[in-house]
């Protein structure tokens, strides 16, 4: 089996290909959009290393449905297809609304703004989720430019709220203090 290189030297120049072919600069809204998710995808990655076996299942369902959001992104359908073989599921943001459900029920009530930190996966949560906003913006920046499928921008707007319930779910499970911001100081 013959292995395949990682360096190709073809992004030597500040162009980068992408799915069907086309070169874009590597500072293009393209693929800071699908840069993002892929930055997001690794944080998720860390999330993982906090997670029992129930909430790692998940973190990997997500992972996959970001790879998919990833290449769907990179794709230039003006010159290949591949867009049209990928499937959105909303059974997968279903997935994630039944899981904040299940997450928040045994959470002390939400009162106040909560600041990041108290432990080290709450703080890693939190990075995620705002990693996972600026996916969002990003790929909104894109759609303006481009075709994007809606239910990519559905699904990062609950991953977000998932994060932070699940912020709050470490808070509570590694008994980590939340403390609320305080508009005074």
């Amino acid at each position: 089996m013959k292995k395949s290189r990682i360096y190709t030297r073809t992004g030597d120049k500040g162009k980068t290909g992408l799915i069907g072919g086309t070169r874009i600069a590597k500072d293009d809204i393209r693929l800071e959009a699908y840069g993002t998710i892929d930055e997001l995808n690794s944080h998720i990655g860390l999330l993982r290393t906090y997670a029992g076996q129930d909430i790692s299942d998940q973190l990997i369902m997500i992972q996959n449905q970001l790879f998919k959001i990833g290449s769907y992104l990179a794709t230039d359908s003006t010159v290949s297809d591949f867009r049209d073989t990928i499937k959105f599921e909303d059974v997968r943001i279903e997935e994630l609304e039944k899981s904040i459900d299940k997450l928040e029920k045994d959470l002390p009530e939400l009162t106040g703004f909560i600041l990041p930190g108290g432990h080290e996966s709450v703080s890693f949560c939190h990075i995620a989720r705002t990693v996972c906003r600026r996916s969002e913006r990003r790929v909104l920046s894109l759609a303006e430019q481009d075709d994007i499928d809606i239910w990519i921008i559905r699904y990062l707007n609950r991953l977000s709220d998932f994060l932070f319930v699940l912020a709050r779910y470490f808070s509570n499970f590694f008994r980590a203090e939340e403390i609320q911001w305080d508009s005074k100081l």
